[in-house]
């Protein structure tokens, strides 16, 4: 059983370990050309969908009620199938969950890693 971690692009080295490194964002991060970043995978599927993420606006005082959305769109295709590849990849080594979020404790990839986490093992 390998960790799941959440790390924003800003804050982790380009160069990659023996990790999984998976961008889990809708949206491209400013400021990174398309190979910077060493990625395994871009899961833009288990993002939240646009609407969803306008709404939130990244205000924690809607993050309880953005968990439950989000949770509701992680039941349904084509996220459930991301969310199933995520965790294929936690069975083989450490999963990096990708933000360019500025507040990771209060962003969808926390709630992803827990998802993630549940069918770990």
């Amino acid at each position: 059983m390998f960790p799941i971690l959440v790390a924003r692009v800003y804050d982790l080295p380009t160069q990659r370990g023996s990790e999984h490194r998976v961008l889990v964002d809708r949206l491209w991060p400013r400021g990174f050309k398309k190979d910077a970043l060493a990625l395994d995978g871009w899961a833009k599927d288990a993002a939240p969908s646009t609407a969803l993420r306008k709404w939130y606006g990244h205000d924690p005082a809607r993050f309880e009620e953005f968990v439950g959305l989000y949770l509701a769109e992680l039941a349904t295709e084509p996220a459930l199938s991301a969310v199933a590849e995520l965790q294929e990849m936690a069975r083989e080594r450490t999963l990096i969950l990708l933000t360019a979020t500025r507040d990771p404790e209060h962003s969808h990839a926390q709630v992803l890693r827990g998802v993630v986490a549940q069918g770990h093992g």
